[in-house]
């Protein structure tokens, strides 16, 4: 009861701190719309980004120091997000919010986690097994999401645990040079984005099932 408690008090500060940046998004929405580049265009930009961080997490498997490859990947993970954020400020800002647009974020945003956990695993910088973990719950909140959406129940802004914060934690404590119970800072990021993935699932399953049920 308790942890349900505190998991919903983080979601509320979460949402709260997304409401704030709004303003900020916006202006950087308008600044790089000014461009005259489409949302999809920097949508595959971040794509492109967060296939390098990939690679760059695996480059630890062909002589490159894995923590220089942690810091890399994850600075690289860094720039991916904000031109994930990018993306939508500027279809917002320019008003060509579009199905495909929706659809192209949404599958490249899981490419991009595909291929970062992959990366991580090829590279060892963290045991396969939590890769695999940490993978499979983050597609779950996704695909829960989704599924819920097609129900007609909204799960935006539902959990501790977004895209955006699992990606956060993942390229910050991974840059960490950490070395706990023999475990790495990449690892440490696996683990705790697959308990963070973990529970925002659970969130959103009650959730769904409570809007559900009272319909």
């Amino acid at each position: 009861m308790f942890l349900c408690k505190n998991s919903v008090e983080k979601t509320i500060l979460l949402n709260k701190l997304r409401d704030s940046l709004q303003p900020t998004m916006t202006r950087l929405g308008t600044s790089f719309a000014s461009t005259g580049l489409s949302a999809n265009f920097w949508t595959g930009i971040g794509l492109a980004i967060s296939i390098a961080a990939g690679i760059v997490y695996a480059s630890a498997n062909f002589g490159i120091e894995p923590y220089y490859a942690a810091v890399a990947g994850g600075v690289l993970l860094l720039i991916s997000g904000f031109f994930d954020i990018i993306d939508g400020s500027v279809a917002r800002v320019t008003k060509k919010t579009s199905k495909k647009g929706a659809f192209l974020d949404s599958s490249f945003d899981k490419i991009s986690e595909v291929v970062i956990f992959a990366g991580i695993a090829f590279g060892n910088l963290a045991n396969p097994f939590w890769c695999i973990i940490g993978l499979g719950m983050s597609l779950l909140v996704s695909y829960t999401r989704a599924r819920a959406e097609s129900l007609g129940v909204e799960l935006k802004g539902i959990g501790i645990g977004e895209r955006a914060e699992r990606m956060l934690i993942l390229a910050i404590i991974g840059m960490i040079p950490l070395d706990i119970t023999g475990r790495s800072g990449v690892e440490w990021a696996v683990i705790i984005v697959s308990i963070v993935a973990g529970i925002t699932l659970i969130q959103r399953i009650a959730a769904t099932s409570k809007k559900l049920s009272s319909t």
